[in-house]
């Protein structure tokens, strides 16, 4: 958002320089510098500063949910532009300690014509790993059936020792970011505002981690623990602890059996 306001006013500042500067450059030539022209218009006293100011337009983003009407076109345009962008992962697991890690990241994210492609990337990186915390790591724990040992009620994952993010060594060890080279005619030289919308793209590890665990089981052999290949449960996020669960065998099978709360009826 801040270049879409930011960038807008400070463009509009711009051009109003540029145009009082206009008869300075057309009298000196082609071949005038621009410091030639800057220091031609200081000691005409031409103002080299500007005020610049910009708003949205309201009839281009604008939606009235309280409009009674059957075609939502009439309420009007919810957001100014919309940004896209895909995501394809390769993620390890480790099925006797549930640990994982992502491998290879390759994301294409829709960014207009990129202001400052190093930004931009920063910011899709930056993104991703979060929205990759959020689905493997970042776990809420209250006090239910499940966690006894935690006054029922109470978030017990409420600080840095109980609650993980993400850290260097879960930035993915082969990260490839590609940008698009696309049009956006309402936003400051067609770019697009990159912050939030990389995070989902994060999100594609749990289901390349259930993937995972999927296939694990159906390389398990009958005899050694009885399972079923169709279905099974993996919660969001897919922390160690689940993936362990989801990957079983005799150790895994004594421990849910030893918890009947933890494993629902047939997610074996």
């Amino acid at each position: 958002m801040s270049t879409d306001l930011y960038g807008m006013a400070v463009l509009d500042a711009c051009e109003q320089i540029l145009e009082r500067l206009e008869p300075i450059k057309s009298r000196l030539g082609p071949g005038a510098t621009w410091l030639s022209i800057i220091e031609t218009a200081f000691f005409e006293r031409v103002d080299l500063t500007a005020h610049g100011y910009y708003a949205m337009d309201s009839n281009r983003c604008g939606y009235d949910w309280l409009l009674d009407c059957e075609d939502n076109s009439l309420r009007g345009n919810p957001f100014n532009y919309f940004t896209q962008g895909v995501a394809c992962i390769e993620v390890e697991i480790d099925c006797l300690t549930g640990d994982s890690h992502v491998v290879r990241t390759d994301i294409n994210m829709d960014v207009g014509k990129s202001i400052n492609p190093a930004l931009d990337i920063g910011q899709i990186e930056g993104a991703f790993v979060q929205g990759y915390g959020w689905s493997t790591m970042e776990e809420l724990i209250w006090g239910d059936t499940q966690h006894k040992w935690i006054k029922p009620g109470q978030l017990f994952t409420r600080g840095p020792g109980t609650y993980k993010i993400p850290s260097f060594n879960d930035v993915p060890k082969d990260f490839r970011i590609y940008l698009s080279d696309t049009e956006n005619k309402y936003c400051v030289h067609s770019s697009k505002a990159i912050g939030e919308p990389p995070l989902f793209m994060g999100g594609a590890s749990f289901f390349a981690i259930q993937d995972a665990v999927q296939n694990f089981r159906k390389a398990c052999k009958e005899e050694d623990v009885n399972i079923s290949d169709s279905y099974y449960l993996l919660n969001h996020p897919a922390t160690s602890e689940r993936i362990r669960m989801g990957c079983p065998d005799y150790i895994a099978k004594l421990c849910a059996a030893s918890n009947s709360n933890y494993h629902p009826k047939g997610s074996w």
